[in-house]
């Protein structure tokens, strides 16, 4: 998938547990856990906003495109 998730990394600079940004945000660990894996296809923008002031971030911060990855071409 060409969309990087980083969100393990700003958890990590926050020191902040997924079941602590879980709560603050009013998502399940479950649901963030997918997130943070790439294993999801798609997130609300209510979703990333809320996980932007959670952690004081950009949604470029936790987001990453890499143009080429899904089919290996550059």
């Amino acid at each position: 998938m060409p969309i990087v998730i980083h969100l393990d990394v700003m958890l990590a600079k926050r020191k902040m547990k997924l079941n602590e940004l879980a709560a603050q945000i009013g998502i399940t660990p479950q649901n963030l856990s997918v997130l943070k894996a790439g294993r999801a296809k798609a997130i609300r923008f209510s979703t990333l906003e809320a996980i932007c002031d959670a952690l004081g971030c950009q949604p470029g911060d936790i987001l990453e495109f890499e143009q080429g990855e899904e089919d290996g071409t550059d």
